[in-house]
């Protein structure tokens, strides 16, 4: 079959705009620079220097503000996504408060409860009060109060425009009151909804201090001497960009900016495949069941003596880290895994249906290389390659269960789904190249003569 051109056969519009997540790395990077040249301004406004530059969390952390800040503004003013249908808001017709009062209390009862409960779960994971979870513990605790505080008048002037104020978290709080019909469906909805916020936001919190300390404290005069200096900033930059807007997209879960959790991942697998990634169920870790790293010595031990080659390489780590943050920056104010939050096709998106995990995957080949060993070993050759080979499956499979999941969520990613095997740079070849194998696999049975 030939495949149509793409020109007559467009690709589906996105439901993120394109600039949305680059205005919010504009806002980022205002930031990054203030701090890493705050002892210069400092000096120049005649105050105190002695600071240094603002490595500490609290800067960190206000750079979750400076990329947030922009991105709400543009998605109101420019996109108008509090405009859109999806949001299920009516803001033309706002209904009198003591017409919804009793639903806002039902859905308040149900909310904290189930901030209590993730509090509990919390108190309950001892990993939560290791050293890594420490800011996170720390960020949620002081922002609990002003939460459940701010939780009341605003639950309530949503309620007052949304079209079927009746949600997920209504039912939920309907169940534990007992006094009105609830739909056992639309708990677990709302349950598999908060749990990825409740286990993803903590740790996304916590990783975002210790990239953002070491770019904003380093020496940045020197970094473009040599490959490994090159690399490595640039990298982290890369990966600040990724921790930062993903976790300004697990906090902005709201419905008046269109970014409301429309579902989570139904299905285990989905689950299980999402969680082996990340801890404390992480399998590739160090002494993890999976882990690939056994007597490695990275690029920069093997290809050291090679000038030219460790600038290719490192412009190829630097160009596979940055699809690796643009496949984040896409998404603007509605990155989390395993939701359904809209349907995204622009950026890296138009060229694979996972930019992410290809990038992320294809740079730990790249930057480990598994099947060289310094202990000179094959079987740690083989074991490496094999456990890296098997980390790569996980993804795979991660991938899978998404598009299950969006497949059954929304038609447009069906239309997306089918027009990256037509015209996807990246997907349509090996679209075709499995329909090939698929083929050749399973013969059509001939009649018989």
């Amino acid at each position: 079959m030939t495949a149509r051109n793409p020109v007559a056969d467009p690709r589906p519009a996105s439901d993120v705009s394109s600039a949305v997540g680059f205005v919010g790395v504009g806002g980022l990077c205002a930031w990054i620079l203030f701090c890493h040249f705050y002892p210069e301004i400092a000096s120049l406004l005649g105050l105190s220097a002695e600071r240094g530059r603002l490595t500490g969390p609290m800067a960190a952390l206000f750079g979750l503000v400076a990329a947030a800040l922009p991105m709400v503004l543009w998605s109101v003013l420019v996109d108008k996504v509090h405009r859109r249908p999806s949001t299920g808001i009516d803001w033309d017709n706002p209904r009198p408060v003591a017409d919804i009062i009793d639903i806002s209390i039902t859905k308040l009862a149900g909310l904290w409860a189930t901030w209590a409960l993730i509090a509990g779960l919390y108190c309950l994971g001892r990993w939560y009060w290791d050293d890594f979870y420490a800011i996170s513990m720390q960020v949620l605790g002081l922002a609990a109060v002003p939460l459940f505080l701010l939780s009341i008048p605003y639950v309530i002037w949503l309620d007052r425009v949304l079209v079927e104020p009746r949600d997920a978290s209504w039912h939920f709080g309907a169940a534990l009151v007992g006094r009105e019909a609830h739909d056992p469906q639309m708990i677990w909805i709302h349950l598999r909804a908060w749990a990825v916020k409740g286990f993803f936001t903590a740790f996304m919190i916590a990783i975002v201090p210790a990239a953002f300390a070491e770019l904003v404290g380093k020496d940045w005069s020197d970094q473009f001497a040599n490959p490994v200096a090159f690399a490595g900033i640039l990298v982290l930059l890369m990966f600040v960009f990724d921790e930062q807007i993903g976790t300004v997209g697990y906090i902005l879960t709201m419905k008046p900016l269109d970014a409301q959790i429309r579902s989570a991942n139904p299905y285990l697998a989905g689950w299980v495949a999402a969680l082996a990634c990340y801890p404390p169920f992480q399998l590739m870790q160090g002494g993890g069941p999976l882990f690939y790293q056994s007597n490695t010595a990275d690029w920069t031990f093997w290809l050291g003596e090679y000038p030219a080659l460790m600038w290719g390489w490192a412009g190829l780590l630097v160009l596979l880290t940055a699809i690796y943050a643009w496949a984040t920056i896409a998404f603007g104010i509605r990155f989390s895994n395993l939701t359904y939050r809209g349907v995204l096709t622009n950026g890296p998106y138009a060229y694979t249906r996972h930019p992410a995990y290809l990038s992320k995957n294809a740079f730990w080949w790249v930057s480990v290389l598994p099947f060289l060993v310094t202990s000179g070993s094959l079987v740690d050759a083989v074991r490496n390659t094999f456990f890296l080979g098997c980390v790569s499956a996980i993804y795979f499979w991660r991938a899978k269960t998404e598009e299950a999941h969006l497949l059954g969520e929304d038609p447009k990613y069906g239309e997306y789904h089918a027009w990256m095997n037509r015209h996807g740079l990246i997907t349509a070849p090996l679209h075709q190249l499995w329909q090939g194998i698929a083929g050749r696999r399973s013969p059509v049975l001939q009649a018989a003569e």
